[in-house]
């Protein structure tokens, strides 16, 4: 297998939607695109320090992790990828949307990157992965942080999902991707009074889920088995950090883990790493702080 790295540059500028945002300006000087299963993998790396692996959600982005990513780089090497079928990835050739392979993908394309054990963080779907991966290569890891993840049967399954799953309603599914219904669908993820839903964040979401290839990958997506594996989280036994939105449901992260660290942020919604970027990046640093003290 070949990695090669390629420099932002070669991002195209091209607007995708009419709202301003190019391509180019989703990228940045710390970008790099590495060719990867078919994939022209887009992640971003910044920081000093220890590793920390950030795995953002479906229908999200490496974005979700911008205000975070600023809060910790100077005590992290802060690696963050956009998954496949997400951000400017973009579709896998394969259309193979299984955790197992977000597992294989994830290992593959950080065994050169990030040669030493590292934290691995995941949020919603992103953590899902992450404590998979935890699962079979628990070798890898120092220490592993969930944000809302999912995995659990009794979890709330966002409306695109529930949409995308039924063949007949996939028209529909289309025709709630405009701008406006972009907007409708983040406002429903935050907590009540939250104000990170802006222009800025709409446009950029909008931008990605509008990009070729994106809104039929996300219907491989959610077609996808994901068979429950739930019953084999007590056999985590990486330490972990599981931080929890008080309005999200179906997370029992914190009494299933051996010796897991539950936070709850109370009155927030699903998009925590935007909605509450100091809250969980404190509560990161202290986990980290307590893995150096069992290291030393």
């Amino acid at each position: 297998m070949t990695i090669r790295t390629v420099l932002p540059q070669g991002a195209s500028a091209a607007t995708n939607n009419g709202y301003g945002v190019t391509e180019m300006e989703l990228t940045d000087a710390t970008s790099r695109f590495v060719d990867l299963d078919g994939m022209r993998v887009h992640l971003r790396r910044t920081g000093t320090g220890p590793t920390l692996v950030l795995l953002h959600g479906s229908g999200a982005s490496l974005h979700v992790f911008d205000a975070v990513t600023d809060l910790l780089a100077d005590r992290f090497d802060v690696v963050r990828p956009d998954l496949p079928g997400f951000g400017l990835t973009g579709p896998r050739p394969d259309r193979d949307y299984s955790v197992g392979a977000y597992v294989s993908f994830l290992d593959r394309l950080l065994e050169p990157l990030v040669p030493g054990p590292f934290v691995l963080a995941g949020h919603s779907f992103g953590g899902q992965i992450a404590w998979t991966y935890a699962l079979a290569h628990p070798d890898r890891l120092r220490g592993l942080v969930l944000m809302n993840a999912t995995g659990y049967p009794d979890k709330d399954i966002p409306l695109a999902l529930r949409l995308a799953r039924i063949p007949p309603l996939r028209p529909v599914l289309r025709r709630l991707s405009s701008r406006a219904a972009t907007a409708r669908n983040l406002a429903g993820l935050v907590g009540p009074g939250s104000t990170v839903v802006d222009d800025a964040l709409v446009d950029r979401v909008h931008t990605l889920t509008s990009r070729p290839g994106a809104r039929d990958a996300f219907i491989d997506f959610a077609t996808t088995d994901h068979p429950d594996r739930s019953a084999e989280i007590a056999a985590i036994r990486t330490p972990t950090l599981v931080l929890s939105s008080e309005l999200v449901s179906g997370q029992h992260f914190g009494r299933d883990i051996p010796d897991s660290h539950e936070v709850v942020l109370p009155g927030g919604g699903h998009l925590m790493p935007a909605e509450a970027p100091a809250e969980v990046s404190r509560a990161i640093g202290a986990f980290a702080d307590g893995l150096d003290r069992e290291d030393g």
